[in-house]
């Protein structure tokens, strides 16, 4: 992994790119974007989280994001496992779920070429974390998030997309709170 992707300084704000292994659109399914907002939340509530931007795509999601304990990568690493774990749990045990044959095939398929995913990986190994040390490239991250929606010809206006903290940014009501940049 290259090094100008890691988290070096724990404590300072970073942009992070959750990528699904494949590109798997998982985040189709209201009820596993949801579940990843429910984690979002609580993190910001009991684990020390600051929660400055986020957007949940088909198959990523951006964060722009600082842990107050100054142990990012931990929070990464954790967040990551748990959110895999359930996830997956939800999509196999799911009987309504119609592709989760073809999900646990893409898991299967990219665990082999990780040894300590063990037989299914969901999140990739790589955050792309940018380190935000100026002002100038939060604001650069939060609205290149922001615009991902639009870019992706989802809607017109950033803030009509619900599952982004465009909305919370716009005066709008959003679906969890954030802390504001």
């Amino acid at each position: 992994m290259e090094k100008a992707y890691q988290i070096q300084d724990q404590e300072m704000p970073y942009f992070l790119t959750f990528q699904i292994v494949g590109w798997a659109d998982v985040f189709s399914r209201k009820s596993y974007r949801d579940f990843i907002l429910e984690n979002l939340t609580y993190c910001r509530e009991k684990k020390g989280l600051y929660l400055y931007g986020y957007v949940i795509m088909s198959n990523h999601v951006h964060l722009v994001v600082q842990q107050k304990d100054g142990k990012l990568s931990d929070w990464v690493r954790d967040f990551k496992k748990f959110t895999s774990k359930n996830l997956m749990k939800a999509i196999f045990d799911n009987p309504e779920e119609s592709r989760k044959e073809w999900l646990r095939m893409i898991f299967a398929f990219h665990a082999k070429a990780n040894k300590r995913s063990g037989d299914l990986q969901f999140w990739t190994h790589d955050n792309h974390a940018v380190e935000l040390y100026r002002p100038k490239m939060v604001a650069s991250r939060m609205k290149y998030i922001h615009e991902n929606p639009v870019r992706a010809g989802i809607v017109d206006q950033p803030e009509d997309y619900l599952y982004s903290s465009a909305r919370n940014y716009a005066g709008m009501s959003g679906l969890i709170e954030v802390d504001y940049w």
